[in-house]
């Protein structure tokens, strides 16, 4: 039997990003006698498996518009060129079989945006000749005939592309991101003594993590406001160009002091370990890695309805969920979690709750799906 020749597309591939994530799971647990993986790619950091092909498009770009439509134009003539038996996107670009909607939909997110920024900035996001031409973008490979599948990591994602383009909910999969329980685990009583140790924590507060980089949109302020009206301390996991500005926020909320910015971590896993809960007031995110990892670490999560984690918490359970500008449901809900050496029930319903979403079940999910596909095709 041939081989498969599987396409991926993804832009800029960064080790860290969530999609990028996705990605290498994905690839690791589909690595099979059956496959032949290809990536096509601006750029790639890291070291790719050498049994991967890559495919290197990086044409001259002159701001956002033309760096997208440039990479499009490439990685379309690179898969039309190549004939590959399927083309799997993670950007936006009409002509693949399959796309996957890692970063939701794009008209989502901007309405969700709107409800922060001032009028001036939402005229001027609904006349940024970029946002007209991701939406453009979006809608015509939403359309294209030749769009056999779209993968969402949560059914969020699923009914927002129900509600704003006319696809058969059929063709919609939702495919759930895979976590590895086994190396993300929860810490013992020594490690969380030695992470909150290393951090300047006390060693009876009750400890939040808040984790991604883009404050704006992952909901920082709320996320500083909430445990501004508690004795709750906050470690923030993750940079943005505006940092200081919520470092003045915190100043002006008097909880400066219990806040710790660490930024950018290579292994997160040790500021899981200091923590008690994860705290995620996200406007819009399709199914964050790091609600994931902070369940697999034993920690409850409190999240937004905007959040596609939110499908796996069950209020009072796993965690909360509240709106991500509702800062007294955020504040009840911090103080509501309690600290794991108090009652460690939620940090243990989480981490059963994301036990099965293991790589081979994601590559399962996947090589049922492209069969799907080929028999389509």
């Amino acid at each position: 039997m041939s081989k498969l020749r599987l396409a991926i597309v993804r832009q800029k591939y960064r080790p860290d990003g969530g999609a990028e994530r996705f990605i290498s799971r994905a690839l690791e647990a589909l690595d099979s006698e059956q496959l032949d993986l290809n990536i096509i790619t601006r750029s790639w950091q890291g070291t790719p498996n050498p049994a991967w092909h890559l495919h290197i498009c990086n044409p001259a770009k002159f701001g956002r518009i033309s760096r997208e439509r440039g990479f499009a134009r490439a990685a379309r003539e690179c898969w039309e060129r190549e004939k590959f038996d399927i083309v799997q996107s993670h950007e936006r670009i009409a002509g693949c079989d399959i796309f996957r909607a890692g970063d939701g939909v794009h008209r989502v997110w901007l309405e969700q945006r709107a409800r922060i920024v001032s009028p001036w900035q939402r005229l001027s996001a609904r006349l940024s000749p970029y946002h007209r031409y991701v939406l453009q973008a979006e809608a015509e490979m939403f359309n294209a005939p030749s769009l056999k599948a779209v993968i969402c990591n949560s059914e969020m994602v699923k009914q927002d592309i129900l509600r704003h383009f006319t696809l058969d909910a059929s063709n919609i999969h939702v495919i759930h991101n895979a976590i590895d329980s086994h190396r993300f685990q929860p810490a013992s009583e020594a490690l969380r003594h030695a992470a909150r140790q290393q951090l300047k924590l006390p060693q009876d507060a009750t400890v939040m993590i808040y984790v991604g980089s883009g404050f704006e949109r992952k909901g920082l302020k709320a996320a500083i406001e909430a445990v501004a009206k508690s004795d709750r301390y906050l470690v923030v996991v993750g940079q943005d160009k505006q940092l200081s500005r919520y470092q003045q926020l915190a100043n002006q909320l008097n909880c400066l002091d219990r806040l710790r910015f660490v930024g950018v971590q290579q292994d997160v896993q040790p500021f899981y370990h200091a923590a008690d809960a994860l705290l995620l007031p996200t406007l819009y995110d399709p199914f964050p890695n790091v609600v994931l990892e902070a369940m697999a670490c034993g920690l409850a999560v409190i999240t937004s309805t905007g959040c596609g984690g939110a499908e796996f918490i069950t209020a009072g359970q796993e965690g909360f969920v509240c709106d991500a500008l509702d800062i007294n449901a955020l504040n009840e809900a911090v103080k509501a979690t309690p600290a794991l050496s108090h009652n460690s029930a939620m940090g243990e319903a989480a981490r059963r709750r994301i036990e099965p979403y293991g790589p081979q079940r994601l590559a399962q999910a996947l090589t049922s799906l492209y069969q799907q596909v080929l028999q389509t095709s």
